[in-house]
Protein backbone atom coordinates (compact mmCIF):
# COMPACT_ATOMS: atom_id res chain seq x y z
CA UNK A 1 0.00 0.00 0.00
CA UNK A 2 1.29 3.31 -1.09
CA UNK A 3 1.99 6.46 1.23
CA UNK A 4 -0.99 8.18 -0.37
CA UNK A 5 -3.22 5.44 0.29
CA UNK A 6 -2.36 5.19 4.07
CA UNK A 7 -2.61 8.66 4.73
CA UNK A 8 -5.57 9.20 3.50
CA UNK A 9 -7.08 6.36 4.93
CA UNK A 10 -5.88 7.43 8.17
CA UNK A 11 -7.47 10.66 7.49
CA UNK A 12 -10.68 9.28 6.79
CA UNK A 13 -11.10 6.48 9.13
CA UNK A 14 -12.15 9.21 11.50
CA UNK A 15 -15.87 9.18 11.94
CA UNK A 16 -16.31 13.13 11.85
CA UNK A 17 -14.44 13.31 8.48
CA UNK A 18 -16.88 10.50 6.82
CA UNK A 19 -19.43 12.61 8.21
CA UNK A 20 -18.32 15.99 7.11
CA UNK A 21 -17.83 14.63 3.48
CA UNK A 22 -20.82 12.94 3.24
CA UNK A 23 -22.93 15.07 4.37
CA UNK A 24 -21.28 18.19 1.95
CA UNK A 25 -20.98 15.94 -0.83
CA UNK A 26 -24.16 14.68 -0.82
CA UNK A 27 -26.46 16.83 1.76
CA UNK A 28 -25.76 20.02 0.43
CA UNK A 29 -23.58 20.76 4.04
CA UNK A 30 -27.06 19.71 5.75
CA UNK A 31 -26.12 17.43 9.32
CA UNK A 32 -27.95 14.16 7.96
CA UNK A 33 -25.63 12.06 8.90
CA UNK A 34 -23.75 11.98 12.34
CA UNK A 35 -20.44 11.32 13.43
CA UNK A 36 -21.73 8.98 16.31
CA UNK A 37 -24.00 7.31 14.32
CA UNK A 38 -21.24 6.03 12.16
CA UNK A 39 -19.21 2.37 13.59
CA UNK A 40 -16.03 1.06 11.78
CA UNK A 41 -17.00 -1.49 9.08
CA UNK A 42 -15.21 -4.40 7.75
CA UNK A 43 -13.40 -3.29 4.31
CA UNK A 44 -12.53 -6.28 3.05
CA UNK A 45 -15.50 -8.68 1.03
CA UNK A 46 -14.96 -11.87 -0.35
CA UNK A 47 -16.74 -13.34 -3.42
CA UNK A 48 -16.61 -16.77 -5.07
CA UNK A 49 -15.54 -16.27 -8.89
CA UNK A 50 -17.00 -19.03 -11.64
CA UNK A 51 -14.33 -20.71 -11.31
CA UNK A 52 -15.14 -21.51 -7.14
CA UNK A 53 -11.68 -19.81 -6.13
CA UNK A 54 -12.27 -17.21 -3.35
CA UNK A 55 -11.26 -13.63 -3.91
CA UNK A 56 -11.51 -10.45 -1.72
CA UNK A 57 -12.40 -6.98 -2.16
CA UNK A 58 -11.11 -4.11 0.14
CA UNK A 59 -12.19 -0.77 -0.34
CA UNK A 60 -10.50 2.46 1.29
CA UNK A 61 -12.83 3.53 3.66
CA UNK A 62 -15.95 1.81 4.77
CA UNK A 63 -18.68 2.76 7.99
CA UNK A 64 -21.70 1.68 8.63
CA UNK A 65 -24.60 4.02 9.50
CA UNK A 66 -26.67 3.32 12.46
CA UNK A 67 -30.15 4.64 14.09
CA UNK A 68 -28.99 6.29 16.90
CA UNK A 69 -32.28 5.51 19.11
CA UNK A 70 -32.94 1.59 18.13
CA UNK A 71 -28.94 0.75 17.12
CA UNK A 72 -30.74 -0.02 13.05
CA UNK A 73 -27.64 -0.25 10.79
CA UNK A 74 -28.98 2.47 7.83
CA UNK A 75 -26.54 2.19 5.12
CA UNK A 76 -22.90 1.39 4.56
CA UNK A 77 -20.68 4.04 3.46
CA UNK A 78 -17.72 3.57 1.60
CA UNK A 79 -14.68 5.54 0.30
CA UNK A 80 -12.89 5.12 -3.14
CA UNK A 81 -9.65 7.59 -3.01
CA UNK A 82 -8.13 7.73 -6.74
CA UNK A 83 -5.59 10.43 -8.40
CA UNK A 84 -5.40 8.88 -11.47
CA UNK A 85 -8.98 8.48 -13.82
CA UNK A 86 -9.62 4.88 -13.58
CA UNK A 87 -11.51 3.96 -16.83
CA UNK A 88 -12.82 0.98 -15.26
CA UNK A 89 -14.13 2.75 -11.82
CA UNK A 90 -18.14 2.40 -12.18
CA UNK A 91 -17.53 -1.15 -12.60
CA UNK A 92 -15.55 -1.49 -9.58
CA UNK A 93 -18.27 0.60 -7.80
CA UNK A 94 -20.63 -2.18 -9.16
CA UNK A 95 -18.63 -4.66 -7.63
CA UNK A 96 -18.17 -3.35 -4.27
CA UNK A 97 -21.35 -2.14 -3.92
CA UNK A 98 -22.15 -5.96 -5.02
CA UNK A 99 -20.17 -7.90 -2.94
CA UNK A 100 -21.52 -5.48 -0.18
CA UNK A 101 -25.25 -6.93 -0.73
CA UNK A 102 -23.92 -10.35 -0.80
CA UNK A 103 -22.39 -10.10 2.62
CA UNK A 104 -26.14 -9.23 3.72
CA UNK A 105 -27.51 -12.11 1.90
CA UNK A 106 -24.99 -14.08 4.23
CA UNK A 107 -25.80 -12.27 7.50
CA UNK A 108 -29.05 -14.41 7.13
CA UNK A 109 -28.98 -17.33 9.36
CA UNK A 110 -30.68 -20.89 9.16
CA UNK A 111 -31.93 -21.94 12.97
CA UNK A 112 -33.57 -24.83 14.23
CA UNK A 113 -37.47 -24.71 15.71
CA UNK A 114 -37.32 -26.31 18.96
CA UNK A 115 -41.50 -27.14 18.78
CA UNK A 116 -41.45 -28.40 15.68
CA UNK A 117 -37.55 -29.48 14.84
CA UNK A 118 -37.60 -27.86 11.42
CA UNK A 119 -35.15 -25.59 10.45
CA UNK A 120 -36.15 -21.92 9.27
CA UNK A 121 -34.48 -19.01 7.99
CA UNK A 122 -33.85 -15.57 9.63
CA UNK A 123 -33.65 -12.90 7.46
CA UNK A 124 -32.21 -10.06 8.07
CA UNK A 125 -32.48 -6.50 7.53
CA UNK A 126 -31.64 -5.43 4.19
CA UNK A 127 -29.77 -2.00 3.81
CA UNK A 128 -28.53 0.31 1.31
CA UNK A 129 -24.79 0.96 0.40
CA UNK A 130 -23.45 4.26 -0.95
CA UNK A 131 -19.77 4.32 -2.24
CA UNK A 132 -18.35 7.58 -2.89
CA UNK A 133 -15.09 8.26 -5.20
CA UNK A 134 -12.94 10.90 -4.09
CA UNK A 135 -10.37 12.36 -6.36
CA UNK A 136 -7.77 14.79 -6.26
CA UNK A 137 -6.28 14.21 -10.03
CA UNK A 138 -4.80 17.14 -12.02
CA UNK A 139 -6.93 15.99 -14.92
CA UNK A 140 -11.10 16.94 -14.63
CA UNK A 141 -12.89 13.86 -14.47
CA UNK A 142 -15.63 13.95 -17.43
CA UNK A 143 -15.68 10.06 -17.60
CA UNK A 144 -16.48 7.28 -17.14
CA UNK A 145 -19.65 8.51 -14.58
CA UNK A 146 -21.45 4.91 -15.51
CA UNK A 147 -21.49 1.70 -16.69
CA UNK A 148 -22.69 2.94 -20.40
CA UNK A 149 -19.50 4.85 -20.43
CA UNK A 150 -17.48 1.55 -19.83
CA UNK A 151 -19.56 -0.87 -21.15
CA UNK A 152 -20.31 -0.99 -25.12
CA UNK A 153 -24.44 -1.23 -25.10
CA UNK A 154 -26.35 -1.88 -27.87
CA UNK A 155 -29.69 0.67 -27.97
CA UNK A 156 -31.71 -2.23 -28.76
CA UNK A 157 -30.18 -3.49 -24.96
CA UNK A 158 -30.44 -0.53 -22.89
CA UNK A 159 -33.92 -1.08 -22.01
CA UNK A 160 -32.60 -4.43 -20.30
CA UNK A 161 -29.43 -3.03 -18.53
CA UNK A 162 -28.91 -0.56 -15.76
CA UNK A 163 -27.08 2.30 -16.23
CA UNK A 164 -25.12 1.85 -12.91
CA UNK A 165 -23.85 5.67 -12.12
CA UNK A 166 -21.18 6.65 -9.50
CA UNK A 167 -21.23 9.30 -7.00
CA UNK A 168 -17.99 11.13 -8.14
CA UNK A 169 -16.43 14.20 -6.20
CA UNK A 170 -13.76 15.82 -8.49
CA UNK A 171 -12.15 17.85 -5.69
CA UNK A 172 -10.20 20.26 -7.38
CA UNK A 173 -13.12 21.06 -9.83
CA UNK A 174 -15.13 22.22 -6.67
CA UNK A 175 -16.74 25.49 -6.73
CA UNK A 176 -15.90 27.99 -3.40
CA UNK A 177 -19.91 27.22 -2.73
CA UNK A 178 -19.69 24.16 -2.75
CA UNK A 179 -16.20 23.71 -0.64
CA UNK A 180 -17.72 25.53 1.85
CA UNK A 181 -20.40 23.36 2.59
CA UNK A 182 -17.92 21.29 4.39
CA UNK A 183 -17.50 22.35 7.62
CA UNK A 184 -14.19 20.24 9.12
CA UNK A 185 -11.02 19.64 8.57
CA UNK A 186 -12.36 18.16 5.01
CA UNK A 187 -12.39 22.01 4.02
CA UNK A 188 -8.82 22.55 4.30
CA UNK A 189 -7.79 19.89 2.09
CA UNK A 190 -11.14 20.76 -0.65
CA UNK A 191 -9.51 24.49 -0.50
CA UNK A 192 -6.71 23.77 -1.01
CA UNK A 193 -6.96 21.78 -4.17
CA UNK A 194 -9.46 23.84 -5.30
CA UNK A 195 -7.15 27.30 -5.07
CA UNK A 196 -4.41 25.44 -6.51
CA UNK A 197 -6.78 24.30 -9.62
CA UNK A 198 -7.36 27.74 -10.19
CA UNK A 199 -3.52 28.84 -10.55
CA UNK A 200 -4.04 31.28 -8.10
CA UNK A 201 -1.30 31.58 -5.39
CA UNK A 202 -2.82 29.38 -1.85
CA UNK A 203 -3.51 31.48 0.53
CA UNK A 204 -4.29 29.43 4.19
CA UNK A 205 -7.59 29.84 5.45
CA UNK A 206 -8.09 30.30 9.26
CA UNK A 207 -10.26 27.45 10.03
CA UNK A 208 -8.88 25.41 12.97
CA UNK A 209 -8.05 21.96 12.47
CA UNK A 210 -8.97 19.06 14.67
CA UNK A 211 -7.58 15.98 13.58
CA UNK A 212 -3.62 18.40 12.65
CA UNK A 213 -1.39 14.98 12.59
CA UNK A 214 -3.57 13.05 10.06
CA UNK A 215 -4.47 16.31 7.84
CA UNK A 216 -0.86 17.61 8.00
CA UNK A 217 0.66 14.57 7.26
CA UNK A 218 -1.90 13.92 4.04
CA UNK A 219 -1.06 17.45 2.44
CA UNK A 220 2.49 16.47 3.20
CA UNK A 221 1.73 13.49 0.85
CA UNK A 222 -0.35 15.16 -1.44
CA UNK A 223 2.04 18.23 -1.99
CA UNK A 224 5.20 16.39 -1.84
CA UNK A 225 6.00 18.57 0.79
CA UNK A 226 7.29 17.33 3.69
CA UNK A 227 7.16 20.14 5.78
CA UNK A 228 3.93 19.91 6.29
CA UNK A 229 4.75 16.23 8.13
CA UNK A 230 7.96 17.82 9.57
CA UNK A 231 5.86 20.33 11.51
CA UNK A 232 3.87 17.77 13.59
CA UNK A 233 6.65 16.28 14.90
CA UNK A 234 5.86 15.58 18.40
CA UNK A 235 3.48 18.37 19.11
CA UNK A 236 0.09 17.40 17.27
CA UNK A 237 -1.53 17.71 20.79
CA UNK A 238 -0.29 21.01 21.01
CA UNK A 239 -1.12 21.67 17.52
CA UNK A 240 -5.02 21.24 17.27
CA UNK A 241 -7.02 23.99 17.27
CA UNK A 242 -4.16 25.55 15.36
CA UNK A 243 -5.17 27.02 11.50
CA UNK A 244 -3.45 26.10 8.31
CA UNK A 245 -2.46 29.82 8.37
CA UNK A 246 -0.60 29.31 11.45
CA UNK A 247 0.66 26.11 9.89
CA UNK A 248 2.41 27.93 7.42
CA UNK A 249 3.73 30.81 9.87
CA UNK A 250 5.46 28.10 11.56
CA UNK A 251 6.85 27.08 8.15
CA UNK A 252 8.11 29.91 6.58
CA UNK A 253 9.54 30.80 10.26
CA UNK A 254 11.42 27.25 10.76
CA UNK A 255 12.59 27.77 7.22
CA UNK A 256 13.87 31.20 7.91
CA UNK A 257 15.40 30.10 11.25
CA UNK A 258 17.18 27.58 9.38
CA UNK A 259 18.35 29.84 6.58
CA UNK A 260 19.79 32.22 9.68
CA UNK A 261 21.69 29.32 11.00
CA UNK A 262 23.14 27.98 7.37
CA UNK A 263 24.58 31.20 6.70
CA UNK A 264 25.51 31.68 10.07
CA UNK A 265 27.85 28.27 9.66
CA UNK A 266 28.97 28.94 5.64
CA UNK A 267 29.71 32.67 7.43
CA UNK A 268 31.98 31.12 9.93
CA UNK A 269 33.32 28.46 7.14
CA UNK A 270 34.07 31.50 4.94
CA UNK A 271 35.94 33.31 7.87
CA UNK A 272 37.95 30.89 8.60
CA UNK A 273 38.37 29.48 4.88
CA UNK A 274 39.61 33.37 4.61
CA UNK A 275 41.78 33.71 7.58
CA UNK A 276 43.76 30.27 6.68
CA UNK A 277 44.07 32.02 3.20
CA UNK A 278 45.34 35.11 4.74
CA UNK A 279 47.95 33.18 6.95
CA UNK A 280 49.39 31.25 3.81
CA UNK A 281 49.50 34.39 2.12
CA UNK A 282 51.52 35.97 4.40
CA UNK A 283 53.76 33.01 5.73
CA UNK A 284 54.78 32.88 1.61
CA UNK A 285 55.23 36.79 1.79
CA UNK A 286 57.67 36.98 4.85
CA UNK A 287 59.16 34.01 3.49
CA UNK A 288 59.92 35.82 -0.15
CA UNK A 289 61.00 38.73 1.77
CA UNK A 290 63.97 36.86 3.84
CA UNK A 291 65.53 34.93 0.95
CA UNK A 292 65.36 38.52 -0.78
CA UNK A 293 67.07 39.85 1.53
CA UNK A 294 69.38 36.80 1.44
CA UNK A 295 69.95 38.38 -2.53
CA UNK A 296 68.88 34.86 -3.66
CA UNK A 297 67.55 35.33 -7.62
CA UNK A 298 63.69 35.47 -8.44
CA UNK A 299 64.26 32.90 -10.11
CA UNK A 300 65.23 31.14 -7.42
CA UNK A 301 62.92 32.40 -4.72
CA UNK A 302 59.78 31.71 -7.22
CA UNK A 303 60.76 27.76 -7.65
CA UNK A 304 60.99 27.16 -3.78
CA UNK A 305 58.11 29.15 -2.93
CA UNK A 306 56.18 27.99 -5.81
CA UNK A 307 55.25 31.51 -7.19
CA UNK A 308 55.54 33.06 -10.65
CA UNK A 309 59.09 35.67 -11.17
CA UNK A 310 56.15 37.76 -11.56
CA UNK A 311 54.39 37.10 -7.93
CA UNK A 312 58.17 37.54 -6.81
CA UNK A 313 58.43 41.05 -8.02
CA UNK A 314 55.41 42.24 -6.65
CA UNK A 315 56.06 41.50 -3.29
CA UNK A 316 59.62 42.79 -3.40
CA UNK A 317 58.11 46.25 -4.99
CA UNK A 318 55.59 46.34 -2.35
CA UNK A 319 58.01 46.11 0.25
CA UNK A 320 60.16 48.85 -1.13
CA UNK A 321 57.46 51.06 -1.18
CA UNK A 322 56.62 50.03 2.71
Amino acid sequence: MGEKDITQKNFEAYNDVVADIVNGSLFDGQERIKAESLVDAQPFSQYKADDGTIHELERDVAKYCMDIKCNLRLALVGFENQIAIDLDMPIRVFGYDGVSYRDELNQDKIVIDKATGKKRKIRNRRYPVITLVLYFGKTPWKKPLCLYDVVDVPDFLKPFVNDFKINLIDVPRLTPEQVKKYKGDFQIIADYFVQLNSGKRYIPSNKKMQHPDSLLKLMSVLTKDIRYAECVGNTASEMEGTSMCEVLDKIVAEGEARGEARGEARGEARGEARGEARGIEKTKTEMVLNMLRENLSVEMIARIAKLTVEQVMAISKKAAVL
